[in-house]
């Protein structure tokens, strides 16, 4: 029986096991996928730090591009656009896997299904261990949504897509036509740089960007912000705040920070009808305080995104696909690792805060 390396993480603190494991036939309905890359995202460094906990041991990563191994027989055969699928393509594929015919995925919210199975989160047990990207393989669940990627787009770009560039295209969903909007991005990290991208190519009519760091500010001019805007740390948000000279001015504010002080001072931007869309809160802080009467008045409407469906997942490959040379989407990766030094990677990311760390699967 065949074998593929495995790197186990089993708690905060405790050393990743590079481990080899038994690798099975895919069953019914799965596909097996040699990983080719993987990023390591925010929610990856949040469970390796321990503020965010995950059942253990588990394989960590899910920002995965891959190449098509074995699909069985009874699969369709057929990525989730409906095109042929063949051994050696190159894919992506939803972070989750979920049934189509539950409740929730009949109301466009897949991804909270009950029982929703999720890449790089899932416990290892004897027999289920490749489901993350820091693996040489993956074995895709019936029902995952599988994409083909552009041959020309680069693994290092492809990786992120099943996670950020997709969430990020939910977010535009439920922000609504931007054609010619005004649009505030709080939190420069890279769902904040995908977010000023795809507003660029949405046909917005003006981009600010606000972060409390200047690199990221800077960084994000070249891909697609009009204005930057640095902000104070949180402690001294109150007392000065740079954003109040954009009240009532802008239409959409995304917040992709996860910052209670940012989303405030982003709600109070919004002009009569504007929308807020809130991303970045994926783990426990104080919460928001918002004026009530002033969300009435002008009629504002806040709109909360975890994860994305299969719609925006189509609209992420689109998107990269025809936009990955627009923008410099080759900055993301600030260093790349093996598989073995997956270690140094996790210290890297932590230590000095790249948009990403990548770590290449294949040596």
């Amino acid at each position: 029986m065949a074998s593929g390396k495995v790197l186990i993480f089993n708690g905060p603190g405790e050393e990743l096991q590079l481990l080899n494991r038994e690798l099975s036939e895919p069953g019914d309905g799965e596909v097996l996928v040699r990983n080719l890359y993987t990023t390591i995202c925010g929610s990856d460094l949040h469970t390796y730090c321990g503020l965010r906990k995950e059942n253990t041991p588990t394989i960590l990563g899910h920002e995965i591009v891959g190449k098509v191994v074995k699909i069985s027989e009874s699969h369709s055969g057929k990525d989730y656009a409906g095109n042929p699928l063949q051994e050696g393509d190159v894919v992506t594929w939803s972070i989750f896997s979920a049934d189509p015919h539950s409740e929730m995925s009949e109301k466009g919210m897949p991804q909270k299904t009950v029982g929703v199975f999720k890449y790089g989160h899932a416990m290892v047990t004897e027999k289920d261990a490749f489901h993350g990207g820091l693996a040489e393989y993956c074995i895709l669940k019936p029902h995952t949504a599988i994409l083909k990627i552009p041959d020309n787009v680069p693994l290092p770009v492809a990786a992120t897509i099943n996670c950020a560039v997709a969430t990020v295209a939910g977010a535009l969903r439920l922000a609504g036509n931007l054609t010619d909007k005004t649009v505030l991005i709080t939190g420069m990290g890279l769902l904040g740089i995908i977010c000023a991208t795809m507003c660029k190519d949405a046909g917005t009519h003006k981009i600010y960007a606000a972060d409390i760091d200047k690199n990221r500010l800077q960084q994000s001019l070249a891909f697609g912000a009009d204005e930057t805007c640095l902000l104070p740390l949180p402690s001294d948000m109150k007392s000065d705040n740079p954003l109040s000279v954009l009240n009532s001015s802008i239409d959409v504010v995304f917040d992709m920070s996860g910052s209670p002080d940012a989303m405030e001072a982003g709600v109070e931007t919004l002009g009569i009808g504007g929308v807020a869309v809130w991303i970045g809160a994926v783990f426990r802080q104080r919460k928001v305080m918002i004026d009530a009467e002033q969300v009435i008045r002008r009629l504002i409407t806040i709109k909360g995104l975890h994860n994305y469906n299969y719609d925006d997942f189509v609209y992420a490959v689109d998107f990269i696909a025809r936009n990955y040379v627009r923008f410099p989407f080759e900055q993301i990766v600030g260093k790349e690792f093996l598989l073995k030094d997956a270690k140094s990677a996790f210290e890297y990311a932590l230590k000095n805060k790249p948009l990403r760390v990548g770590i290449r699967i294949e040596e």
